[in-house]
């Protein structure tokens, strides 16, 4: 019979990021091995992917698959956190430990580490990573935070850089907005940037396209700005919102547009990888970390600024997209992520 491999990550959770992360991982499995996948929306992931789900906020359903699975996977994203709570953590904590009781192999895939704030969430960390059979981060800062917990293994990029990259084919198109919620931005925080948005589309003539990475989370953001009287009446009158339910179709948004303004690390991914002209809003270090990777300017929205300066940095970035060389340099060092799949599970 085919092996089967548990593949856990914040899948199904309606959120483009987690999907492209699930495709690339998909993507790089051996073909002798049946995925089952951890999932929220169990009918979405198995119609888009054609897999086997287990529910994944049912820990005991989990635990029971993985009696059957040859190996455990947790595949790309940032699992080992305590920032959603440290209940995420246990839930994390039983998986892998459950695997190791059971003989199997424990793969910690293109991961990111931390934030970890409690004393204890570091203790519980420090003992996971010994039981790991194979490591890859996804980032510098997450190996240089496991090298201090003992866990010695290198870095290279996310894993979506795997995906297939795209030919850009968007100058003189629209702007895309790849918004969300933060507590760093609350009622006229926005201003600036909206203000920015609004002179920049009106000199440039640009329809504005909102496309809501996170459905549930970023969704009702356009709204949410109007009802509040936040947005100028010419921008609003410029802009619709989209909707995409696959990684893809937010590329094919992205290759077509002339700018795009990405708030989620695999929103301004995605738009690389299409080609496009971006320009990060950096809510927390690692987008402003990519944004460095791809030599493309950022603004960090925990400090106050003009929208003069905004429409500066924006404007300079319309119709330009990144190197494909820049692109091409990042991609070139995700061998690693391939060489530790394979030689995990492929024993």
């Amino acid at each position: 019979m085919p092996q089967s491999v548990l593949l856990c990550g914040y899948y199904g959770e309606h959120n483009l990021g987690d999907d492209a992360l699930l495709q690339a991982l998909l993507g790089e499995l051996p073909e002798s091995l049946t995925p089952v996948v951890t999932a929220f929306d169990e009918v979405e992931v198995q119609q888009r992917h054609r897999v086997e789900t287990v529910q994944r906020r049912d820990l005991k359903a989990v635990l029971a698959r993985l009696r059957s699975c040859q190996a455990l996977v947790l595949g790309g994203g940032s699992l080992l956190q305590d920032s959603t709570s440290f209940n995420s953590l246990l839930y994390y904590g039983a998986l892998l430990t459950a695997a190791r009781l059971q003989g199997k192999p424990v793969v910690l895939w293109a991961q990111g580490l931390g934030p970890l704030k409690r004393r204890r969430s570091r203790a519980l960390v420090r003992l996971l990573l010994r039981m790991t059979t194979a490591v890859s981060w996804r980032d510098p800062e997450s190996a240089t935070l496991a090298r201090g917990l003992g866990c010695d293994a290198e870095h290279a990029g996310d894993a979506v850089w795997l995906l297939p990259p795209q030919q850009w084919l968007g100058r003189g198109g629209p702007i895309v907005v790849c918004w969300r919620p933060t507590p760093l931005l609350q009622g006229t925080d926005w201003s600036p940037y909206l203000e920015a948005l609004d002179q920049l589309a009106s000199q440039a003539d640009r329809e504005v396209l909102w496309l809501p990475f996170h459905r549930e989370q970023d969704g009702s953001l356009l709204e949410q700005l109007r009802s509040e009287g936040l947005m100028p009446e010419g921008l609003s009158r410029r802009s619709r919102q989209l909707s995409a339910g696959h990684p893809r179709e937010a590329m094919a948004v992205f290759r077509s547009s002339g700018l795009v303004l990405a708030m989620r690390l695999h929103a301004l991914i995605l738009a690389a990888l299409s080609g496009a002209p971006v320009s990060a809003l950096s809510y927390d270090p690692k987008v402003k970390a990519c944004a460095d990777q791809l030599r493309c300017d950022a603004l960090d929205v925990a400090c106050s600024r003009s929208a003069s300066e905004c429409l500066q940095q924006w404007s300079r970035s319309l119709d330009q997209p990144p190197a494909s060389s820049v692109i091409a340099s990042i991609r070139s060092t995700l061998e690693l992520h391939r060489r530790i799949l394979k030689s995990a599970l492929c024993r």
